[in-house]
């Protein structure tokens, strides 16, 4: 179940969901599969909300809430409705449960027939689409002063999140959607193999340097049963997870600033996919020292893959997000912690993605006042974040609730998904472009470069005419369609 929960978070934050519903092309179409599947995913983790209809303040109205969440969060949000409907007489929300399956398939059907609910998530990615084809209202002129939430508690990077000016995304007064929840993706360290090792534990403010990381998990490396094969390792990451913070991690990225051309031929990009890659077939290369392998093999992966590696404890560090804590604290016989994610230097700055979704509100509601509010309340209502904090479902939205989170225990450093929140998270490339084929297009073949058939520089020249003939082609569709 975890796995699917991270692969939903990742279909989301690159954009495999509903934006090839503005375009009727065949190519966009074969986006359908993958956005059903990733949302049949999602209800465990966020839920998702959808309503019909409501009134304004004082009005009578009925609003349709549809939704699929976990036992823990329905609860939740049942008494959030309960709140709501008491400072808003006169209108009643109608709390439907959807199957996982059934949601994205409606959603799907309500979007092409230009009957989207009064609110529902927005992904960051999505946030251009709607918007440029007016689809989502501003919120910013009814959420500001709302009698029982404040606005002003949100975390603002949250909110920032969903701002478009019509140009960039996160620029700009006008807001399009509010945080269900904002998902920083963290590097944890398992603190006992460390321990038992006698290494150092790292800063929990400063990132190890691509160096100091390779020499720490070349020690955690061994073959402990010794028979002849290591079964203990530094690390295990996944390229679809973990290796853009090392892109990052380098000051590369894979498309420019104007988000009009791929960037991955850029000497930094290579060198930081080469090191990645290294870390599988070993030859890394610093300073005089060559480093051997630190992570499992293909073939050792797909006997027991490094999620479950990790959860045995035979990895010194692995990817975490809040919603991986509670299985976590419960499951794993080790101490672990949180830490910044490598640079290459200690001149580069440490970055990670950051995700989520929002509430947005359909441009052609009947009664915007009322369903912007409702939104409100399901984003910045101080009760359900307290439940959701003290349940560890998620990271409260809430400033004011930044201290009962990280004094919540283990990890100790809790601070750090706070951290990546304020400063280090960063959007996925995709975020701001049309369409997610040209960034999905890298990941094809990429493995070849971790089993070593390929050199990161072959790599990335012969895939980089690919995706910007991809990146292209969405980007006409834009201006084909007038943005």
């Amino acid at each position: 179940m975890v796995d699917n929960l991270r692969k939903w978070i990742y279909y989301l934050d690159t954009k495999q969901s509903n934006s090839y519903l503005f375009y009727s092309k065949e190519d966009d179409m074969k986006k359908s599969n993958a956005f059903a599947a990733a949302l049949c995913c999602a209800g465990v983790l966020f839920g998702a909300f959808n309503l019909t209809g409501c009134g304004k303040k004082s009005d009578s109205g009925k609003i349709t809430l549809m939704i699929f969440a976990q036992p823990q969060e329905k609860e939740i949000l049942d008494q959030v409705v309960a709140r709501f409907e008491a400072s808003h007489p006169g209108t009643k929300v109608n709390f439907i449960s959807s199957t996982q399956a059934e949601y994205g398939q409606k959603l799907q059907a309500q979007l092409a027939a230009n009957a989207l609910p009064d609110v529902f998530y927005l992904g960051p990615g999505e946030v251009r689409q709607y918007v440029d084809n007016k689809k989502v209202l501003d919120l910013s002129p009814y959420v500001t002063n709302v009698e029982g939430v404040d606005f002003n508690d949100l975390y603002e990077n949250a909110v920032d999140t969903y701002r478009y000016d019509g140009t960039t995304l996160g620029k700009g007064s006008a807001i399009w959607a509010l945080p269900k929840d904002f998902g920083p993706f963290a590097f944890a360290y398992n603190k006992t193999m460390l321990q038992e090792l006698g290494i150092p534990l790292p800063s929990a403010e400063k990132p190890y340097t691509w160096k100091e990381f390779m020499d720490v998990c070349e020690k955690l490396t061994r073959d402990t049963d010794k028979d002849g094969e290591m079964d203990k390792f530094g690390t295990g990451l996944n390229p679809r997870w973990a290796l853009i913070q090392f892109i990052w991690g380098n000051g590369a990225d894979f498309i420019d600033e104007t988000g009009t051309k791929v960037s991955i031929t850029d000497p930094k990009f290579v060198e930081a996919l080469q090191y990645w890659a290294n870390m599988t077939v070993g030859g890394t290369q610093i300073d005089g020292k060559t480093y051997k392998p630190v992570t499992p093999s293909a073939a050792q992966s797909q006997s027991l893959d490094t999620y479950q590696r990790w959860l045995k404890g035979d990895l010194g560090f692995f990817p975490a997000g809040p919603w991986d804590l509670a299985a976590f604290n419960k499951t794993l016989e080790f101490e672990y912690d949180l830490i910044p994610w490598p640079v290459h230097t200690s001149a580069n700055k440490t970055a990670t993605y950051r995700g989520g979704v929002g509430y947005a509100v359909a441009a052609n509601s009947k009664n915007p006042q009322a369903a912007a509010e409702l939104a409100l309340y399901l984003s910045a209502d101080k009760e359900a974040n307290t439940m959701y904090c003290d349940l560890d479902l998620q990271i409260p939205n809430l400033k004011s609730l930044a201290d009962r989170y990280t004094a919540k225990g283990k990890p100790a450093n809790r601070k750090e998904f706070l951290n990546i929140i304020s400063t280090s998270g960063r959007a996925w490339p995709s975020d701001n472009t049309y369409t997610s084929d040209w960034f999905e297009e890298f990941f094809v073949s990429v493995q070849k470069v971790i089993d070593g058939e390929m050199t990161a520089k072959d790599y990335c020249e012969s895939i980089q005419p690919k995706m910007q003939a991809k990146l292209d082609k969405g980007l006409a569709k834009a201006r084909k369609s007038g943005n």
